[in-house]
């Protein structure tokens, strides 16, 4: 079974939500591009689009956008997601995935881009205070 872990950020309010997600919700985002927007109504947040920004796998390899497919990668990199480089004209063979999420990935990272009638604190932040 798939699992995912969302990152959501609210870029009204400038709060992140983390939403674990499995079974079918999980499998609507198989196959989606990083950089694409999609409905969130399959996550429980009816009328939201959300946009997905990033991803990684479990061993903390990003993706980039610019990159297609789904497979990891040995690229040499001056810059950009993956890399941060210390020096001027400084290069580094990097693992980079492509921008296809797979069921390897572990977290998504996603914002909203369209907002629902409801706020995100109603409808993720009810399950956690009634566990309490």
């Amino acid at each position: 079974m798939v699992e995912f872990k969302i990152i959501l950020s609210d870029t009204r309010t400038g709060h992140s939500y983390k939403m674990d997600v499995s079974g079918g919700a999980a499998g609507a985002l198989i196959g989606k591009r990083v950089g694409t927007e999609i409905d969130a109504a399959p996550l429980g947040l009816n009328g939201y689009k959300i946009l997905i920004t990033g991803a990684s796998d479990r061993n903390g390899t990003p993706s980039r956008r610019d990159l297609p497919g789904s497979g990891r990668r040995g690229l040499l990199l001056a810059g950009g997601v993956g890399f941060n480089p210390k020096e001027d004209g400084q290069r580094a063979r990097k693992s980079i995935r492509g921008n296809e999420i797979t069921a390897d990935f572990v977290q998504i990272n996603a914002k909203v881009a369209t907002y629902g009638e409801k706020s995100l604190d109603e409808l993720l932040a009810a399950p956690a205070a009634a566990a309490e």
